[in-house]
């Protein structure tokens, strides 16, 4: 009789286990979410150019958060199992801080809304920085716009309340 064999691990210790999950690392909801948005995203479908970076970081994903070599294959990504999960994903708005309180009790429970997710627009090589800063700046304006027409249609409101309350 021998003395009893030690336990062995697996082949793998734990931090090449960290390491390799830590690599393999995707953006969570939340933040693809945030680079959804129109200003985030014109930023990020646009970057200069950065050798570091596949394809010099012309060929972005927005909803998968991944750089391509290609445009052919990023096209070919659009037409993938990953990419199309992705998009389902993103239907549903992120959770909130507000929403987990309302669930833990302290409101009434708004479940969240769904969105229509589309592939991001393909770049033709027809984008031009100036154009696009316009665009933006049109953006927000007819918001201002927008919000300015509330804020009247609110005071009209009133108004029209003291007018019927004084006749």
């Amino acid at each position: 009789m021998g003395q009893p064999t030690r336990k062995r691990k697996s082949g793998k210790s734990s931090y090449m286990q960290r390491r390799i999950r830590l690599k393999n690392r995707k953006r969570d909801l939340d933040q693809i979410d945030n680079d959804l948005k129109d200003e985030n995203s014109s930023k990020l479908l646009h970057q200069e150019i950065d050798f570091d970076k596949p394809g010099a970081g012309q060929h972005y994903c927005l909803h998968c958060a991944r750089y391509f070599i290609t445009a052919e294959a990023l096209h070919g990504h659009f037409r993938t199992k990953v990419h199309k999960r992705r998009l389902k994903a993103l239907e549903l708005e992120p959770h909130t801080v507000e929403e987990s309180e309302r669930a833990g009790g302290l409101g009434n429970y708004i479940p969240p809304k769904k969105r229509k997710m589309q592939t991001q627009p393909i770049d033709n090589g027809t984008y031009n920085i100036k154009e696009e800063d316009v665009d933006i700046k049109v953006k927000e304006a007819i918001k201002q716009m927008e919000i300015i027409k509330e804020e009247a249609i609110d005071m009209e409101d009133k108004e029209a309340i003291k007018e019927m309350e004084t006749t």
